[in-house]
């Protein structure tokens, strides 16, 4: 099995259909692709619904169309990637999505694994993530019960007399860029999250000349995210001279610890 994001397509080989005796129905806009088999052109003109499990974690069924391929027997495409709502991480190279109310990863075979058709092939590919939290963790999350609230606080941080702005470089011109095209969808659920945040008094209406136009990404549960992109105030503005520490340093420092919480955060 592949999933390839760049198929617009869910295809089964015929090998697959022939082997299984799956039940084959028109297409109802029959084609001719080029670029799944060595050979000549093919015309793809049947589809099957095909259904399948993998490690009792994950199990589906998909519409494909029926194709003399040889790269797979069955390719998920981007009709699967809609319909499931994934989420392509590609330094990892995986595929997260939620079903039948639990997440689900989908990683990919190790060179070691790839010995297609072994008896011995690994079974842990998915792997299931739940909300359950351990028994000896509980106590300590009723103790401090307030730090791990659903919500953030209303208002901002209180004033500490050390106030923080942004330096420039010296006759630069400001930025000035154009707000991302978004669909009306898109446009709602940005509204909704400014207008929480300022009911809430977590961001106030900005008055500097420079515009950071803002954006949604979508984040592994299925909901979105607003993030600003600062990469043009970024070019302009002044390196700090002393460097903030590196993320993966501070992780080095915590080697050993296995409970991690959001006390110090708060």
């Amino acid at each position: 099995m592949i999933i390839d994001g760049g198929s617009c397509t869910n295809v089964s080989s015929t090998t697959l259909v022939s082997k299984l005796s799956l039940p084959t129905q028109d297409h109802p806009n029959p084609y001719k692709p080029r670029w799944l088999n060595k050979g000549s052109e093919v015309r793809v003109d049947k589809q099957c619904i095909v259904s399948f499990s993998i490690v009792n974690v994950y199990k589906d069924e998909v519409l494909c169309d029926v194709v003399p391929m040889d790269a797979c027997h069955l390719l998920l495409g981007r009709p699967w990637e809609f319909d499931r709502n994934t989420t392509h991480q590609g330094m990892d190279n995986t595929y997260s999505f939620r079903h039948n109310g639990k997440k689900v990863t989908l990683t990919p075979l190790t060179p070691n694994q790839r010995n297609y058709g072994s008896p011995n092939m690994p079974e842990k590919i998915p792997k299931e993530e739940g909300n359950e939290v351990p028994a000896e963790v509980k106590p300590l999350i009723q103790k401090y019960r307030e730090v791990f609230a659903d919500e953030l606080p209303s208002g901002l941080p209180p004033l500490t007399g050390i106030e923080q702005h942004i330096e420039l470089v010296p006759g630069s011109v400001l930025p000035n860029r154009p707000a991302y095209r978004c669909d009306p969808p898109a446009t709602k659920e940005l509204l909704h999250q400014i207008e929480e945040l300022l009911t809430k008094g977590c961001v106030r209406e900005s008055l500097s000349p420079c515009v950071v136009p803002a954006l949604l990404v979508p984040k592994s549960n299925g909901t979105w995210r607003m993030c600003t992109d600062s990469t043009a105030i970024n070019n302009i503005t002044v390196k700090y001279r002393f460097p903030i520490p590196r993320l993966d340093d501070m992780l080095d420092e915590l080697s050993g610890a296995t409970v991690f919480s959001k006390i110090d955060l708060r």
